[in-house]
């Protein structure tokens, strides 16, 4: 039996359920009987074990099982007849006041709040636009002959010529010794031989590199390094240390030259130059067009955000806290850290977990209204269009519809691609064309 619904707040309500206490007695004695069919203990065969010793060993599991499922049934029944749709799980506690021979649990959970959209057709969204030229196919060419340099002594003769003088320069690699010190005192990790890096790319700071510019192999340099306030090494953050470093290796760059041997490492098997530029062309504006349209959900989603009127249940926020603080535990893991003793207060992944529930419950509600689910053709195309980029299509195909909740985040990318073209059908938009090098640089996630 179930009493009334009771409102406790915008969301949260209370369902008292109880019921006799003969009936829970009754089902567990049916379990245990069930139980004894199949029960073995020392010195006696299975199935013979005595009910009452079947009792000691189960009793307190059994009753456990009971008193769930019951509870469960009744306030399931009593939510269903409320037509009351519940967000996350229910709070049940017994209560103390029972009367005598009845148990009594209140049930304490949030249910679905209500959402109210805006006027879509008066709100102004602006969308990205970007395009690809030759400067942008450059580019790419440019940092594919990087990936594949190699190295020569610098100043000797070879195959591809000396690399001029002999002296440090930026884009040269070279191989040192240093030594550093802090009045007088050498510290950990100031120290190495044998060191390689190349001049130009950061990786050690301006100083390091200012002043190893213009050395030839054997010659040494001493000089003045402070370090960042915000360095990575406390010991050293602030501090300023002297340095003296020796050049022992010094190589220049040869980048490959864009010719047929090139284009072959790239996959075009006859090494068409013009043909590699236009392979490269299809890839960047793929992921341009991908780009272009995770910053474009991204303008609808806050969009829907700011316009939408709702009460977030404080349940699904915490279940979704939860489910993302071990996203970020396996995340870790994966990378090779050591998570077992790191703490991982929900607080990081409140707000977070509260803009996805908001957001999940308001597509929900665009999408129950105007039948924006994902139809099967729609998930059919994105697949095939995500194994363009693969040798084998088929097997791409096969890797989403042999796996239910792979195909699941496909029709989820989907739905919410319907609601973008909803909204942005609806809406008043204006379109602005980036730069290339801003748009590969952002990263816009919905």
């Amino acid at each position: 039996m179930a009493t009334a619904v009771e409102t406790l707040g915008k969301l949260e309500r209370r369902i008292t359920i109880s019921f006799p206490l003969t009936e829970v007695r009754a089902e567990v004695e049916k379990r245990l009987k069930v139980q004894a069919k199949t029960a073995k203990a020392p010195g006696f065969r299975p199935g013979k074990v005595p009910l009452k010793m079947v009792a000691a060993q189960y009793g307190y599991q059994i009753e456990t099982e009971v008193l769930n499922d019951k509870v469960g049934r009744a306030f399931n029944d009593a939510a269903n007849e409320a037509q009351l749709r519940v967000a996350g799980f229910p709070n049940i506690e017994p209560k103390s006041d029972s009367p005598a021979g009845v148990l009594t649990f209140d049930a304490t959970f949030e249910i679905y709040p209500e959402v109210a959209i805006g006027d879509l057709t008066k709100v102004e969204i602006e969308t990205v636009k970007a395009d690809v030229s030759d400067a942008e196919i450059d580019k790419t060419i440019e940092i594919l002959r990087k990936q594949r340099v190699h190295f020569h002594t610098k100043g000797e003769a070879g195959e591809h010529g000396d690399g001029g003088e002999a002296i440090a320069a930026n884009g040269d690699r070279v191989t040192v010794d240093f030594v550093g010190s802090i009045d007088g005192v050498e510290f950990p990790g100031g120290k190495a031989e044998g060191y390689p890096f190349v001049l130009g790319e950061g990786r050690m700071l301006p100083e390091f590199e200012a002043a190893t510019v213009g050395l030839k192999v054997g010659e040494s340099k001493t000089f003045p390094l402070a370090f960042p306030e915000d360095y990575h090494g406390k010991d050293v953050a602030g501090k300023t240390a002297s340095f003296t470093i020796t050049l022992q290796k010094l190589e220049w760059a040869h980048l490959p030259e864009v010719d047929a041997e090139f284009a072959k490492s790239l996959g075009v098997a006859d090494g068409d130059v013009a043909k590699m530029r236009e392979d490269i062309k299809v890839n960047l504006e793929r992921e341009v067009a991908g780009r272009v349209k995770a910053r474009n959900k991204e303008a609808v989603m806050e969009t829907l955000v700011k316009t939408a009127t709702l009460d977030v249940p404080k349940s699904l926020i915490a279940q979704d806290t939860e489910r993302l603080a071990e996203m970020t535990r396996q995340d870790m893991a994966q990378r090779g850290m050591n998570v077992k003793d790191v703490p991982f207060p929900p607080e990081l992944f409140a707000e977070k977990a509260e803009r996805r529930v908001r957001l999940g419950l308001i597509l929900s509600q665009l999408v129950g209204e105007n039948n924006l689910q994902a139809q099967p053709e729609q998930v059919k195309a994105q697949i095939e269009d995500f194994a363009q980029s693969y040798e084998d299509p088929r097997e791409v195909l096969k890797y989403y519809y042999s796996d239910r909740r792979r195909l699941a985040e496909v029709e989820a990318l989907v739905l919410e691609e319907n609601v973008v073209n909803y909204v942005l059908g609806l809406s008043k938009t204006s379109s602005k064309a980036i730069a290339f090098d801003e748009l590969m640089g952002s990263n816009a996630q919905a």
